[in-house]
């Protein structure tokens, strides 16, 4: 029996509408108590945390981990490695590998490898489609047996009406939700940046909001139709997030994410033609990163994923139009989201901790996102005070693709716990 005792942090738990600077003990791999000076014995291992925050571990449900088939640019072992320095203790990766995950085999791969090679535990999510080309749908019972908590084509949307509705019937019996890419392609093909006059000044073809609020609003009223569960990835438009929060007050089952880049960036940054800048969805106009925001402060929004997305070096230094969309995100979302969210004052700590871990937890049907007792011992450690700059050289990743490099940011991870272990300490 191991016994870690964490003292006199600051213990944020949203799950028990817990704020205090308490002691948590953790005894294995499990929660043990919370409380004020609880004893230890000569066995204890004791860990100071004064003036740190101790929340439930953060799950970041919207990452790229690459393997099998693209190992080149990220490996299950390097992503979990950047996870875990990043205050993650948990992943849920997407199924755009090569072979997509949309089986099995894949999955208990996914599962095996980060069993064997993992910093984090890592929750798969499956496609949608077999082989996510929006023909026919996967074995959704199969993928849901051999681990899978959601399915998604993302990198596409769910390709047709019928599909997506099929999908929201099917995954009701299993309990797991739908996750969207939300993106009418028709409107989108060869753009690179959002549609507005930076485009135009620029000579970019643009990608207008109105792709992403499309597919939206058809698959809210699916979901409303159905009595699914939506979850919409990557939200970026002022128009999306009106659409959702409207769902919302009628009592639809969706929930949505938000990332980093598109609460702190605008398509101004693209002026630069620093192809770290290109994603999809494209960085918004200033009125949709006000949207987002805002919603991210009204509750409209459930959650902050990174959407890693790692890229080689010779497919990002190229020009801009041909240049693959995606930035790694791992290591940089928390502190991201303390500089521009909690020291700013768009939320407090608590929905901090409720977007990064409670929410996910619930959505994807994970145990976490609370630090009762007899929950897993995973803990994300913060300390809101440190003051750095993002330095892309030290990541953990394969792949370097960021517009944060040298952006001095206030609030960063300390220490990450994975089932009663230190997976994570910063050297800070």
């Amino acid at each position: 029996m191991s016994r870690l005792l964490l003292r006199g942090g600051r213990i944020v738990d949203p799950s028990q509408k817990l704020d205090q600077v308490w002691d948590l003990l953790i005894e294995d791999d499990r929660v043990e108590a919370v409380g004020k000076d609880l004893p230890q014995d000569s066995d204890t291992e004791v860990i100071e945390l004064t003036g740190k925050v101790v929340a439930p571990g953060f799950v970041d449900m919207h990452v790229h981990l690459r393997e099998p088939g693209y190992e080149y640019k990220e490996t299950v072992a390097s992503g979990t490695a950047a996870a875990a320095a990043g205050g993650f203790a948990g992943v849920a990766c997407m199924p755009n590998t090569d072979p997509v995950n949309d089986n099995r085999a894949v999955t208990e791969m996914i599962l095996d490898r980060a069993a064997t090679e993992g910093s984090v535990p890592v929750y798969p999510i499956g496609a949608v489609s077999a082989g996510s080309k929006g023909e026919e749908m996967a074995e959704i019972g199969d993928l849901v047996d051999a681990g899978c908590v959601a399915v998604s084509d993302d990198g596409h949307p769910v390709a047709t009406s019928f599909l997506m509705r099929r999908a929201l019937e099917y995954t009701k019996m299993f309990g797991i939700p739908v996750i969207d890419h939300c993106e009418d392609m028709s409107l989108t093909a060869r753009s690179s940046m959002h549609e507005g006059t930076a485009s135009t000044r620029l000579g970019l073809k643009g990608h207008p909001s109105a792709a992403e609020e499309i597919i939206v609003a058809r698959d809210v009223i699916l979901a409303e139709l159905t009595g699914g569960r939506l979850h919409c990835a990557h939200m970026s438009t002022a128009g999306s997030m009106r659409h959702l929060r409207e769902a919302k007050q009628r009592g639809v089952a969706v929930t949505c994410e938000v990332t980093p880049h598109h609460f702190t960036l605008i398509d101004e940054a693209v002026s630069s033609f620093d192809t770290n800048t290109k994603v999809n969805p494209p960085l918004r106009g200033p009125e949709d990163r006000e949207a987002v925001l805002a919603a991210l402060g009204d509750g409209t929004v459930d959650v902050i994923a990174s959407d890693h997305a790692p890229h080689h070096a010779d497919e990002k230094n190229v020009e801009y139009d041909i240049a693959l969309p995606g930035l790694i995100g791992l290591e940089t979302a928390v502190p991201l989201a303390c500089e521009h969210l909690v020291h700013t004052g768009v939320i407090d700590v608590s929905r901090l901790v409720e977007l990064f871990s409670t929410n996910p937890c619930r959505i994807m049907g994970i145990a976490g996102g609370t630090l009762e007792a007899g929950a897993p011992a995973n803990v994300t450690i913060l300390d809101l005070d440190r003051q750095a700059a993002v330095d892309i050289s030290t990541s953990r990743s394969k792949s370097r693709n960021s517009p944060f490099d040298g952006v001095l940011l206030r609030g960063w991870p300390a220490m990450t716990i994975v089932a009663g272990m230190v997976v994570w300490r910063s050297e800070a």
